[in-house]
């Protein structure tokens, strides 16, 4: 699956939001191989989103939002989306456009009614799918445009369950610090290449740990083995995890995403910020290497505050800077894509951060008001 297209409006606090995942030319000798659409080489897509802002600017919430339609693709329950209106008394809506089955555009439209004063039920929503197929020469935007000019497009439907039956099972994996479900080791083939990558990453996090292993004795239960004490991991849960650090417990769920993108795994993948607590090194490390082993027709979104990111030799629409500003009522969240206002080549997008060319630097005013 590749996300290409995203308006949000009245859910979280996304107003009339827009993120689009398109590119419009061919980056010459780019670091991030193969960012088209596989056999489709001008449907090119952002294969990489690193996501910056401030706090509270709707990195996570995105990501969310992104899961929660997701999740309501897969089990069909307005639940997911219901939980997520920001104002009851009003319309909330939500449109994506994405690639399915290879050579499968997809447009899928979301309206959610409110029609009395309890708000919203399962009864209000509808939903619309549009899909069209990916010619050889085609581009995202030519593609969408033969969409709008088909004469029989779908039309808004309450029976959602049998839109959505139209799509077929999507594949996704997000980690965020937001997720409280404990964690479950995988099963299967993938356990035991989770468990070798899982041990380089915790040894990577912290030298004292010197290897993980499976509890033959226990269901579902492994043990981090370190110079001094062990550390048990049962049934998802870490018994004794005041030992370990908060970064090297992330470490679990950074393995499993690096995993996933090693052996191809899943096709959508969004890091949430899983990196807060461990070092700038680790983490550009870490991303390089998701950023490399990405295969075709995959694409990630990475969310981090860590501005030594910005070293990284990506193409400049690989960076997406969310800002918030309360007093536009209509769109309180925007984001910028670092290739709209850096033109040039030898712009520097360092610089560019550092001097606020993006005005996304968080306001500190009220911090030295404490003193004043």
């Amino acid at each position: 699956m590749i996300v290409m297209d995203v308006k949000i409006n009245n859910f979280y606090a996304f107003k009339d939001f827009h993120m689009n995942m398109s590119y419009p030319k061919k980056i010459v000798n780019s670091y991030i191989r193969d960012e088209h659409l596989k056999e489709r080489p001008n449907f090119r897509y952002k294969k990489v989103n690193i996501i910056m802002g401030a706090n509270a600017t709707g990195k996570t919430s995105f990501g969310q939002m992104l899961m929660s339609v997701f999740n309501f693709i897969h089990k069909k329950e307005t639940a997911y989306l219901i939980n997520r209106i920001c104002d009851v008394k009003k319309e909330a809506n939500f449109s994506i456009d994405f690639v399915m089955n290879r050579f499968t555009l997809y447009s899928m439209q979301i309206i959610i009614h409110p029609v009395n004063d309890d708000g919203y039920t399962e009864n209000n929503v509808e939903v619309k799918i549009d899909k069209i197929k990916i010619n050889k020469n085609d581009s995202y935007e030519s593609c969408k445009k033969r969409m709008e000019s088909k004469n029989n497009l779908s039309e808004y439907t309450a029976n959602y369950v049998e839109e959505l039956d139209k799509l077929s099972r999507l594949s996704w994996l997000f980690v965020s610090p937001e997720k409280e479900e404990k964690f479950k080791f995988p099963k299967g083939d993938f356990k035991k290449i989770y468990i070798t990558v899982l041990e380089k990453t915790l040894k990577a996090l912290d030298p004292s740990i010197e290897k993980v292993e499976e509890l033959n004795d226990i269901d579902d239960s492994y043990v981090i083995r370190m110079k001094s004490k062990n550390v048990i991991i049962q049934e998802g849960s870490i018994v004794n995890e005041s030992i370990l650090s908060s970064g090297t417990k992330a470490g679990l769920e950074i393995a499993r995403i690096v995993a996933s993108i090693l052996t191809n795994r899943n096709q959508f993948y969004y890091c949430d910020e899983k990196f807060s607590y461990v070092h700038s090194d680790i983490e550009k490390a870490f991303l390089s290497i998701m950023i490399d082993k990405l295969g075709e027709n995959e694409q990630l979104f990475f969310t981090t505050h860590n501005m030594d990111i910005l070293d990284l030799t990506l193409p400049k629409h690989s960076f997406i800077f969310m800002k918030k500003d309360i007093y536009n009522e209509k769109m309180p969240i925007k984001c910028i894509s670092a290739d709209e206002i850096l033109k040039r080549n030898t712009d520097s997008l360092k610089s560019a951060v550092e001097n606020d060319l993006f005005c996304t630097a968080p306001s500190v005013d009220c911090v030295y008001d404490i003193i004043s």
